[in-house]
């Protein structure tokens, strides 16, 4: 099922950014900040517009193969916006899964990570969200879904643990259920000699 088309309020997040100026006691009409408002608004409208995009979109690319075996698009870059601070988390997605007749184009794996990605989240629901968005739309016999990232909201304020790398994993189907199989997918998406 497509998801409810939002849109984005562009001219209420200029004026958002101009209170947020004036309330840390800056002149919002000095030189470096006058273009500051309509700047954050776009940047905002670029790095949310996950929330203007159907990920089924990226399901036209999909290909009848007799493959039986993981498919795995390793090392992902991505990044997101912490809802709970407004800062960004950054990392490394891998995305695997079990075809059963079906392969999906390989760019399609990354715009499905990037659509998710680009909304405010937490780290733990988009990696569920990927993971489930596959499963329920590919049908696949599993799908493995692990991100690693850094997050601003801890290495920049707060506790600051400049380095530290948060990572979260949803495995699904028989990835979950074989251990052999978990473990394969595993090895594949961690060993870089594989």
């Amino acid at each position: 099922m497509a998801e409810e088309r939002k849109t984005i309020d562009v001219e209420r997040i200029r004026k958002a950014v101009q209170e947020i100026l004036l309330a840390v006691g800056e002149d919002i009409h000095r030189e470096g900040l006058r273009q500051t408002p309509d700047r954050v608004a776009r940047m905002y409208t670029e790095l949310l517009g996950g929330t203007l995009e159907d990920p089924h979109l990226h399901l036209q690319s999909v290909f009848t193969e007799k493959y039986d075996e993981i498919v795995l698009l390793r090392d992902i870059p991505f990044y997101s916006i912490c809802e709970h601070h407004l800062l960004p988390f950054i990392g490394r997605a891998h995305v695997a899964y079990l075809p059963t007749g079906k392969v999906l184009g390989v760019s399609k794996l990354a715009r499905i990570v990037d659509n998710f990605a680009h909304r405010l989240q937490a780290q733990e629901r988009l990696t569920g969200q990927i993971a489930d968005f596959l499963m329920q739309n590919l049908r696949p016999l599993g799908v493995a879904v692990v991100l690693q990232a850094s997050h601003s909201c801890m290495t920049i304020r707060g506790i600051r643990k400049p380095g530290s790398m948060m990572v979260t994993s949803a495995l699904r189907g028989s990835f979950k259920k074989d251990a052999r199989t978990r473990a394969e997918v595993l090895h594949l998406m961690h060993n870089d000699n594989s």
